[in-house]
């Protein structure tokens, strides 16, 4: 026979049963967060593999360095100014020469006949600009006497509009002869405004009509002189001392304009033309030392000229060479170069890290005491060099920090290194 149980017993396990699901939630909530913030175990890396580096404090030198090739300080292409045959070739490759000597003669028989052209255009255009200014003259002339002579009517109108009114108010003349006298007045008046602006108009038209023969004028004497240029062109002089280095033309061709005829270099004067990287090139300025290494020997410069222009990410940077050539150095050899920017003082520093680019905050693995564990911390960085870098906040002298690339470990703040890596050496 069942039993009827009492409602205060069925709540209270229903309570019970609350209690424990809630408790249960609870704990499983409780251990997944756990589970969730506990550290993946650090992996074990080849610490012989690595480059580690200590903070060091002192002064560090800051250089930049680039590559490039040696290259003549000045070299000269001489070209054709117009179209002609090659008739002489007077002076090889090889020879030294000076700023007159002749080296190539050409020849054109219509290069002397267009100068003589260019020559009597140019007169032409003179004496027309003469006559044009004559005759704007003598027309502004007759502008000014007529503009005087309506000028003179104009007062003269006023003056008898004047006399007419006080007549008028003594009844000596009728109204309608001052009203006339009046309207007189104001179109002489009004002709005198129209004639002002006329002569002020002509005045302006002759200068604009000047300023247009003027600009034909100076239009024929560039032709002139740029056609005798072309006559006197056909002897072919070097222009500057040196050596000629190429005539890369042979005696009877013909060329046009612009055609490249000889190249005079003096090898005696070379520079070192250096490709440093664009987001290097920032601190280098004019002046600064560099040393030249030509795998010869290495010679003493100083930055004379920066390229204003990046190009395939590198910025093209002048060096004179000061110091004597080292032997065997000749234009267009490959050298190595190094910028000096500036000597810092008491300053921390550090190998520079594989991904480590100057002010700039990083993330790099620093060895514990006994070089077992390395873990990664926040480093500011600071001013850089070729191999070094400062140090700005996050590290203290003496610490050991991992340079090489570690991208591979990215989603590790801990690893475990084996092999005793030594600390300042790869």
């Amino acid at each position: 026979m069942d039993v009827a149980r009492p409602p205060e017993i069925a709540q209270q396990r229903k309570r019970r049963r609350i209690i424990i699901g809630g408790a249960v939630v609870l704990l499983v909530a409780v251990t997944t967060v756990a589970l969730a913030r506990l550290k993946p175990a650090a992996p074990t890396v080849e610490g012989g593999g690595l480059w580690i580096d200590s903070v060091k404090r002192g002064t560090m030198l800051r250089q930049v360095r680039g590559v490039g090739v040696l290259v003549p300080d000045e070299i000269r292409w001489i070209t054709a100014l117009t179209d002609g045959r090659v008739e002489r070739v007077l002076v090889q490759p090889g020879t030294a020469v000076e700023a007159e000597t002749v080296l190539l003669e050409l020849s054109n028989p219509q290069t002397e006949q267009a100068a003589l052209i260019a020559d009597l255009d140019l007169r032409t255009a003179l004496a027309q600009y003469e006559v044009l200014k004559a005759d704007l003259a003598r027309d502004l002339l007759a502008q000014r006497v007529t503009a005087a002579t309506v000028s003179a009517d104009a007062a003269q109108a006023a003056m008898d509009a004047d006399a007419n009114e006080a007549m008028a108010k003594n009844g000596f003349i009728p109204n309608i002869v001052l009203r006339q006298s009046k309207l007189r007045a104001e179109t002489a008046l009004a002709r005198k405004k129209m004639e002002e602006e006329r002569l002020d108009n002509t005045e302006k038209t002759l200068a604009v009509k000047l300023d247009v023969q003027q600009a034909e004028v100076e239009r024929r004497k560039t032709m002139a002189a740029l056609r005798r240029s072309e006559a006197t062109g056909l002897r072919i002089r070097a222009g500057v001392a040196g050596v000629l280095q190429e005539v890369p033309v042979q005696v009877g061709q013909r060329i046009g304009p612009g055609t490249n005829l000889a190249r005079v270099v003096d090898p005696t004067r070379l520079k070192a033309q250096l490709q440093v990287a664009e987001t290097q090139v920032k601190d280098v300025l004019i002046g600064q030392k560099a040393d030249v290494d030509t795998r010869n020997g290495v010679t003493k410069g100083r930055v004379f000229r920066i390229d204003p222009a990046a190009r395939n990410g590198t910025v093209t940077v002048d060096v004179a060479l000061d110091g004597g050539l080292p032997r065997g150095a000749r234009p267009d050899m490959s050298v190595d170069g190094t910028i000096e920017l500036e000597r810092l003082d008491n300053i921390m520093y550090v190998g520079r890290p594989a991904f480590g680019q100057d002010q700039a905050k990083v993330s790099l693995f620093r060895l514990s005491a006994d070089r077992s564990i390395a873990t990664l911390i926040p480093v500011e960085l600071g001013r850089s060099s070729v191999n070094t870098i400062e140090v700005i906040r996050g590290l203290a002298v003496g610490d050991c920090v991992v340079l090489s690339d570690m991208s591979q470990w990215d989603g590790y703040d801990r690893l475990r290194l084996s092999g005793s890596p030594a600390c300042g050496a790869p």
